[in-house]
């Protein structure tokens, strides 16, 4: 029989993963075993296990829904920062959930370390990251369907305040992909459809960059559905290039439908 002291680390873990639930710890316990993470060592004559590995096993689906269900009883402010970030992925970096508070005026980090409390989140090394994919799902559909645009908007263009215009700026892609999820008709003012096109280019001239011509196409085609109309006389030179840079990676993906669509627009309306 082991010592407290000694078990005490896996003890938490296992605790964290399954909220004490008899059943889960019981079946989570023999998957660890089955996988070799939890194993009798006869040289030592004890059980062994490797803690980072447990760790970083992913959470059940019958867990996973038992966890969603927990998240009712929450706090309406525990809920929000779990709506924030779901938003972002399935999980973000401590250092710019703090940018986030700051931009967005939110109090985020001490509700994710509750939400990691109750076991919803898993927190290594300043990464926040949800413990299964239901439980991202749920927290993104707390949010209400026709509202969705509008946060992705909201938080795509507060940090672009931020974004300093430098090669590899994280937040560029961050920032654009929240515009994206949120689509022209989330703009609000004129103005924001030149800004969010413009960082469509940037973001694609960046995945160029890195020969990742899919990517660099999206950012393009997005950028092109954030013009307005008459755009090639009020914003050619924008135009021009979303266009030509789209066309030329049509080209290297392939895609020849694309390809011709874009070039009559280039030949119809270049100067």
């Amino acid at each position: 029989c082991l010592s407290p002291r000694l078990t005490r680390s896996l003890s938490n873990i296992i605790y964290h993963k399954t909220k004490g639930n008899p059943l889960f710890v019981s079946r989570l316990m023999i998957s660890l075993s089955k996988e070799g993470l939890l194993r009798p060592s006869l040289s030592r004559r004890r059980w062994e296990w490797d803690e980072k590995k447990i760790q970083c096993q992913k959470l059940s689906d019958d867990v996973a829904i038992f966890l969603t269900k927990s998240m009712e009883s929450l706090s309406d402010d525990v809920k929000s920062s779990l709506c924030v970030l779901s938003c972002f992925g399935s999980s973000a970096e401590s250092t710019f959930i703090k940018t986030l508070e700051k931009v967005l005026k939110l109090n985020i980090l001490t509700n994710l370390d509750e939400a990691v409390e109750e076991g919803l989140l898993d927190k290594k090394d300043g990464l926040y990251h949800f413990s299964h994919d239901r439980i991202q799902e749920a927290a993104y559909n707390m949010i209400k369907f026709l509202d969705r645009r509008h946060f992705h908007f909201k938080y795509g263009m507060a940090l672009v305040p931020l974004l300093n215009g430098q090669k590899g700026d994280s937040n560029l892609l961050t920032a654009v992909n929240q515009l994206n999820l949120a689509g022209p008709e989330s703009v609000q003012e004129k103005s924001q459809n030149i800004t969010v096109a413009d960082l469509n280019l940037q973001a694609g001239k960046q995945a160029m960059e890195m020969s990742d011509f899919s990517a660099a196409y999206a950012y393009f085609d997005n950028g092109i559905s954030f013009l307005r109309k008459k755009h090639w006389d009020e914003h050619y030179a924008l135009s021009l290039e979303l266009f030509d840079l789209a066309a030329t990676c049509a080209l290297t993906n392939g895609d020849f439908v694309s390809l011709k669509l874009l070039s009559e627009q280039v030949i119809e309306y270049g100067r």
